[in-house]
């Protein structure tokens, strides 16, 4: 009698901590398929995952509204509901200056720069270590739809209402008031996204993350500025956004006068050679 001997199922992958990515998300999303709020979470557990944060350090902030999904990460680590700006600032206080969890907080465009902009601007100057997040959308997307203060001016609501007031930008505003890392990022550029997450936990520091994040019921029509079709067909590359935290630096030591080629985390190489330690640069410069 024959036996069939298969392979064994492969071993889960694990990070540096030797936990699995499961070990980071929480419960499931009770948002809009399609929503763009649902990928910056996936993003902050992937970002959470990759860099090997401990489960337990993790304060897990969210604001009002569409935002407020403080199970949007796994349970271990303390969690708070509206007033994320409020919070982090009690939290840093009772902590006397020295913070025992790491972010994320999480929040609106409108809980941020409407309701919640004087907490907003005394977080930015307080340079506390928090990692805020603005999922910014230009609605209020669970009372129907109407115009935050970040909505651009001259874009339109589904019922061709126009916007005539000028925008907060949010970015600007934390640059000003003292924040020590900025970035605006879009939910749909994963890559680009997870870099700038990742950037994020290894600051130390307030950083200020506005994520354009397309409300799918409310604000992704023609006439938006923040729908997937208008982000898309207007968002330009400047450079290529990447980062490689400390524990995977690479180092190379060879002698100099030689070549030697390096492997790079994306698989290119880099050729690198060492000059002699007598080389002069201004060697055959004009006086």
């Amino acid at each position: 009698m024959a036996t069939i001997v298969g392979n064994p199922p492969p071993a889960p992958k694990t990070n540096r901590l030797g936990l699995q990515v499961l070990d980071y998300r929480g419960g499931k999303t009770t948002l809009c398929a399609g929503c763009g709020h649902n990928a910056i979470s996936e993003r902050i557990v992937d970002a959470m995952y990759e860099m090997g944060v401990q489960p337990e350090r993790l304060m897990k902030l969210s604001g009002m509204a569409a935002p407020r999904r403080p199970g949007l990460l796994h349970e271990p680590g303390p969690q708070f509901q509206q007033r994320p700006r409020a919070h982090a600032l009690r939290s840093h206080r009772r902590a006397h200056g020295q913070s025992h969890h790491d972010g994320p907080g999480v929040s609106g465009d409108g809980d941020t720069a409407s309701i919640g902009f004087g907490q907003f601007a005394h977080l930015m100057r307080r340079n506390l270590p928090l990692i805020y997040i603005i999922e910014d959308n230009g609605v209020y997307g669970l009372t129907k739809g109407q115009f935050s203060a970040t909505a651009d001016l001259g874009s339109t609501l589904k019922t061709g209402v126009i916007n005539d007031l000028p925008p907060i930008d949010t970015c600007v505003m934390a640059v000003e008031l003292g924040a020590t890392f900025v970035g605006r990022s879009f939910s749909g550029d994963k890559k680009q996204l997870l870099a700038m997450l990742k950037a994020a936990i290894a600051h130390r520091g307030t950083v200020m993350l506005d994520v354009i994040s397309p409300c799918v019921t409310f604000n992704d029509h023609e006439g938006s500025t923040k729908s997937y079709k208008y982000v898309q067909e207007h968002e330009e590359a400047v450079n290529e956004v990447g980062f490689v935290p400390s524990f995977e630096d690479i180092a190379v030591d060879y002698d100099p006068g030689t070549t030697t080629v390096v492997e790079m985390h994306d698989g290119s190489h880099m050729r690198l050679r060492k000059l002699h330690p007598d080389y002069d640069p201004t060697a055959g410069l004009a006086r």
